[in-house]
């Protein structure tokens, strides 16, 4: 029967396992409707995930800082489910949340163009609509690189092998894409929403070593309201148009 302690210090029982969106459902509705992941004993988790002991548990929002690094880290992972979806040839690597927004570095051999973007964003907002929900499993390490492997996902079952023997091998599914993650996530794709913009693409080396191969990497900024999204593309426009200006003088 675990008790959980409130940020303000306030206390809940519950009779079995509860997760930390029926905990904030049971405090506001509204609060259940912002949240995106919970703190349980300070450590992030996914909102669905159990809760079984003692801890004290702080909802977290979207528009908090944790919250939207969970939001553009959910977008990195939608954007890699839609360019394998769109470019099923293609290998995942790495795709975290970065300042002011996310990125996914891809193994292919034709390099991504502009016009990519825009259809892979257009995928993405599809993945959004479709509300997947986003779950996950716990498995065992051999299992999860011969999983990859046989997938020929090489980079995921490197990443896998690297993995401490001590900590657990977490897989997130959503739809048929299943990514190697410690999440936490979503409960489902719909909760991303709709404020997020695929930027450009840049090469990349794995593990930015120049030695090593060369990547594909789409950058993209994603934020809670819609209104932060313009209000960043925006700055983005006119930093461009300064720049541009500094350079016409200086020719």
């Amino acid at each position: 029967m675990p008790t959980i302690t409130l940020p303000d210090g306030s206390t809940r029982d519950y009779q079995d396992a509860v997760t930390a969106l029926q905990i904030a459902n049971d405090i506001s509705p509204s609060l259940a409707t912002a949240a995106v992941a919970a703190k349980v004993d300070g450590h992030l988790y996914d909102l669905n995930r159990e809760i079984e002991t003692d801890v004290p548990v702080a909802i977290v929002t979207r528009d908090s800082d944790d919250g939207l690094e969970v939001l553009r880290h959910d977008a990195a992972h939608v954007l890699a489910e839609a360019v394998k979806e769109l470019y099923p040839e293609t290998q995942v690597t790495i795709g975290p949340a970065i300042d002011n927004g996310f990125y996914y570095d891809f193994a292919r051999e034709t390099p991504f163009s502009e016009d990519d973007l825009e259809v892979i964003e257009a995928r993405m907002r599809e993945i959004v609509e479709r509300d997947e929900t986003i779950t996950r499993d716990v498995w065992s390490r051999n299992d999860a690189v011969s999983f990859f492997r046989e997938r020929g996902e090489e980079y995921k079952a490197r990443l896998i092998e690297r993995i401490p023997e001590d900590e657990a091998i977490t897989l997130y599914r959503q739809g048929e894409f299943i990514d190697l993650c410690r999440g936490p996530h979503l409960p489902s794709t719909a909760r991303l929403g709709t404020a997020f913009k695929l930027l450009r693409v840049s090469g990349a080396y794995w593990e930015g070593d120049s030695k090593n191969e060369m990547l594909q990497r789409v950058y993209g900024t994603a934020w809670a309201p819609d209104k932060q999204l313009r209000q960043y593309l925006r700055r983005l426009e006119e930093a461009e148009t300064r720049g541009l200006r500094e350079r016409g003088r200086h020719m």
